[in-house]
């Protein structure tokens, strides 16, 4: 075993995975005449758009340019606190312009190497900065999945989308930038690396130019083709960078779209979901933030776009189900998986589930 890359030799450890494998072994067994059509239960176009952001990002953080900008960063920071506000805060505008996982991959190896070099609590700060894409990220109709299948399903308008998801996304980025403050303490930073690596000038300036028309073929929905395109260079110049990225994330999310989409099919998932009143829009906006926390809030969006019209509060509902249990948004598993630490996800829990309490009660007094 000792070929297979180290991210999924490591998932032999991987909790979370093994109760995915559990999950799909027992529905395997359930119905045997479905397996053949697991394949089709995958988002391929999501996969291929994961992966290519793992070449690239992986790229950028092999070159040392993270490192260099960790320093620079910290150079002009006073304070721990302030450093997690700034984190904290540009995350969370990021994910509104681009998407909640395309964030995290811009923003985490950075902090990484800001932590490194500073020797601040990486674990909690990129636990911030999960809750962060799941705040800011609830602003605008591109910001995550779930809110870009609701706009193009009943195509509502960039700005009115926006309008309306206003007041829940102030109140929730309100909160989460005064629970950084009184998480992280006005410490100064101390610099515990100087000097560092060389730039690998090259590898950082194909990832750069590479990055841009791969989110825009993606967006265009030929993200196959810029997944051979990144691939195919990498592999040529510095194919360690594809070798190294994580396939164990990879893996985990194939497993996740079959395991979540078998479940939410089944005729027993669906008939609950039809008797829960859901033309009464608390009952669907509790039905919402709930059923993210087992399915992930991208299904649920789109289970409950069957039942409802009411496009706004399944939109507040989904998007407060990000928040919770690691499941409630892919996003948290990105960026616990970007993080690599196991004890990270006791940590996320101790954060997220109360912050999910409050702007779950917060979320309902909008509605």
């Amino acid at each position: 075993m000792t070929w297979l890359p180290p991210s999924l030799r490591a998932l032999r450890r991987d909790v979370f995975f093994l109760v995915l494998l559990a999950v799909s072994v027992a529905l395997a067994i359930a119905w045997p005449s479905r397996i053949a059509a697991w394949p089709s239960l995958v988002d391929w176009p999501t996969i291929a758009a994961l992966t290519g952001l793992l070449i690239l990002t992986k790229g950028v953080e092999s070159s040392g340019a993270l490192d260099m900008a960790g320093r620079w960063l910290i150079d002009r920071t006073s304070t721990r606190r302030v450093a997690a506000l700034g984190l904290v805060a540009a995350t969370a505008v990021l994910s509104m312009l681009l998407t909640n996982d395309v964030s995290l991959f811009v923003m985490v190896p950075l902090t990484l190497s800001m932590c490194r070099i500073a020797r601040m609590p990486a674990t909690r700060l990129v636990v911030f900065e999960a809750l962060a894409v799941n705040a800011g990220s609830m602003l605008t109709p591109i910001g995550n999945p779930q809110n870009l299948f609701l706009w193009q399903q009943w195509n509502n308008g960039f700005g009115g989308f926006v309008w309306e998801m206003l007041p829940l996304v102030a109140i929730a980025l309100t909160l989460l930038l005064a629970l950084t403050a009184l998480a992280f303490p006005a410490m100064p930073l101390e610099v515990h690396e100087r000097g560092g690596e060389p730039v690998d000038r090259t590898m950082l300036g194909v990832a750069a130019l590479l990055y841009v028309p791969f989110i825009v073929l993606a967006d265009l929905q030929y993200v196959g083709w810029g997944l051979l395109g990144v691939v195919a260079i990498f592999l040529a110049l510095r194919r360690r960078v594809v070798a190294s990225i994580d396939w164990g994330l990879l893996l985990t999310f194939v497993l996740m779209f079959i395991d979540l989409r078998m479940l939410a099919g089944l005729d027993a998932v669906r008939s609950f979901v039809a008797g829960l009143g859901l033309e009464h829009a608390p009952h669907l906006y509790i039905t919402g933030a709930l059923a993210s926390q087992v399915v992930s809030n991208v299904p649920a969006a789109i289970l409950l776009a069957e039942y409802s019209h009411d496009w706004r509060t399944i939109a507040f509902g989904v998007n407060v189900g990000g928040f919770g249990f690691v499941l409630g948004s892919l996003a948290n598993l990105i960026a616990l998986r970007l993080l690599g630490e196991r004890k990270a996800w006791a940590t996320f829990h101790v954060w997220s589930v109360p912050f999910f309490v409050v702007i779950g009660l917060l979320g309902w007094a909008l509605l």
